[in-house]
């Protein structure tokens, strides 16, 4: 039998140099991250706190810290094993073992305020001016939207807190969020119980409207109210509004817009008809609403604002980073409100971290959309570098790095026009049965996509010949001639409920109420928001000069 002889296969011995902090913390990093969340900034923030160890144990304050973004990081693994994490790559330095205990009562000892300090730190718009995608003319392109699909253990102190929310069988935290709509990043974000509701939680974050912003959001934010503390700051909307909306017709534009106004807010509508034809032959249409302080027609004109509109759905692609990419659709890990408050928080400064690494990867390549930066990509490359301890202090000679060269390399295609059906996998959602408006229940690629703005019907529908609350007297002093000369006497004026009773001694308050709504209904008069109303024939010219007095 003949012998073959094996020869020994040719071998590579690889060596690296692992830089990290000295002694005990030194397994206080997050490997390429450490350079969006460095070592001074996490203790500034727990100095500004005051949450540093009163004396240096073997689990120091920014230890904590850093452990904390680890645990949102590795969201399929236990507290020891997110320790291994952080340790597997310092061979040959001497570190802590500490036990499960241990790290439940070093998340004790640090509390939520000095990861929700990171976080603020952290927020805010990446995109420079001239970053493709980021902008709308001069404006800013952000968004308002709520998550309220965070799930969180069944415990009874949750529960306590947030309820237990049926269709999910589990409590659920409201997430509610500004967001970056060019990069995803968030601006700000607040939380909690899902009964407050999405208006009342984007309230909280008014604040960091500023006026080169353009604000979209769909229309669960349709409110006057809403409307009007958004436009006090400045910043310029583009929202969608109910079907059952009513808006007065002020003037028409000659893109097929019109102007009106919402409470006290001089407004534009926007009426569109969309057709879709999918590359399977699916035809379905769909029809908008949309509501802006953009009024100039000539400089915003409809096509583009409804075509901008759709970015509105980068929130959502922001939030299936947060729920999907990041947590794998798990729950929440803590079983206390003071638990889930702080890794909501680390969670979010996560987020915003690799976020600012995608931007910061496209930015280095000019031209690049960061619409086409996978954030899978940068998540899988920085859970490689956690493990490794690779990048904890930057290569001052590289200015990408490792997450963003895998990045660059692994660009997605531009994006394509796509369309389906949001789907709702719990059987117990009330969501759950899909809507049959015609869109495939699939994904699918669309070939045309027809927009047609819809022109408003008649400014002053016809009026009855008499009402029933004067049909009993005659003309001169009927009460409804009485009130609408009043109107018409002064076109641009709003008037409220109690200025006209006011002027009429006759007539009660609440019977004022009744009757001008029901006149309102009927045509006669305007009803611009409540209890605020005004006469039938306003015009482009009067309206340049209307005003509440």
């Amino acid at each position: 039998m003949p012998f073959h002889s094996v020869l020994p296969s040719a071998l590579t011995a690889i060596t690296r140099t692992v830089t990290v902090a000295a002694g005990r913390f030194a397994p206080g990093h997050l490997g390429e991250l450490t350079a969006v969340v460095p070592f001074e900034l996490v203790d500034a923030v727990l100095a500004e706190t005051r949450t540093v160890q009163q004396r240096l144990r073997d689990l120091p304050s920014r230890v904590g810290i850093y452990f904390l973004l680890a645990m949102c990081l590795f969201p399929e693994v236990g507290y020891r094993l997110v320790w291994d994490k952080l340790t597997g790559g310092l061979a040959g330095v001497p570190v802590a073992s500490p036990s499960a205990k241990a790290l439940r009562d070093l998340r004790r000892r640090l509390g939520a305020a000095p990861v929700r300090a990171l976080f603020e730190v952290l927020a805010g718009a990446l995109a420079h001016p001239a970053t493709p995608g980021v902008r709308f003319g001069a404006y800013r392109t952000v968004s308002f939207d709520g998550c309220s699909s965070l799930r969180v253990p069944d415990s009874a102190r949750n529960q306590a807190w947030l309820g237990r929310t049926a269709h999910h069988g589990y409590p659920t935290l409201e997430l509610m969020t500004l967001v970056e709509t060019g990069t995803r990043s968030l601006i700000g974000a607040v939380f909690g119980p899902t009964v407050e509701g999405e208006t009342s939680y984007a309230g909280r974050l008014l604040h960091l409207l500023r006026p080169d912003m353009l604000v979209l959001w769909d229309k669960g934010f349709d409110a006057n109210a809403f409307l009007a503390q958004v436009t006090e700051t400045g910043a310029k909307v583009l929202g969608r509004l109910r079907s059952n909306r009513r808006t007065p017709v002020l003037a028409r534009l000659e893109d097929g817009s019109y102007l009106s106004v919402i409470g006290t807010v001089k407004v534009r509508i926007i009426d569109a008809e969309i057709t879709v034809t999918c590359a399977d032959g699916t035809v379905f249409t769909g029809f908008y609403r949309l509501v802006t302080t953009l009024t100039d027609a000539h400089r915003h004109p409809a096509a583009a604002l409804i075509s901008l509109y759709h970015e509105r759905w980068e929130h959502e692609s922001a939030y299936y980073a947060l729920r999907h990419t990041i947590m794998a659709g798990r729950n929440f890990r803590s079983g206390d409100p003071a638990g889930l408050e702080q890794e909501m928080w680390a969670l979010l400064a996560l987020y915003q971290a690799l976020r600012a690494m995608l931007v910061e990867a496209a930015e280095s390549a000019p031209g690049t959309d960061p619409d086409r930066c996978s954030f899978t990509v940068a998540l899988q490359a920085a859970r490689d570098q956690v493990v490794q301890a690779l990048g904890v202090v930057p290569d001052e000679s590289d200015s990408v790095g490792l997450i963003g060269r895998r990045v660059l390399d692994r660009l997605l295609p531009p994006r394509r026009h796509r369309t389906s059906t949001r789907k709702v996998k719990s059987p117990m959602s009330r969501y759950s049965e899909r809507r049959d408006d015609g869109r495939p229940d699939r994904s699918r690629t669309i070939t045309d996509l027809a927009v047609i703005v819809l022109t408003p019907g008649p400014e002053q529908p016809p009026l009855p010949t008499v009402s029933r609350d004067d049909r009993h007297t005659v003309p001169a002093q009927r009460r409804r001639h009485r009130i609408l000369t009043l109107l018409q006497d002064d076109p641009t004026r709003l008037w409220r409920v109690a200025e006209i009773a006011a002027r009429f001694g006759d007539i009660r308050l609440d019977t004022m109420y009744r009757q001008l709504s029901r006149w309102a209904d009927s045509g006669l008069i305007h009803k611009i928001g409540p209890g605020l109303y005004a006469a039938t024939t306003w015009s482009p010219t009067t309206l340049q000069s209307a005003r509440v007095r």
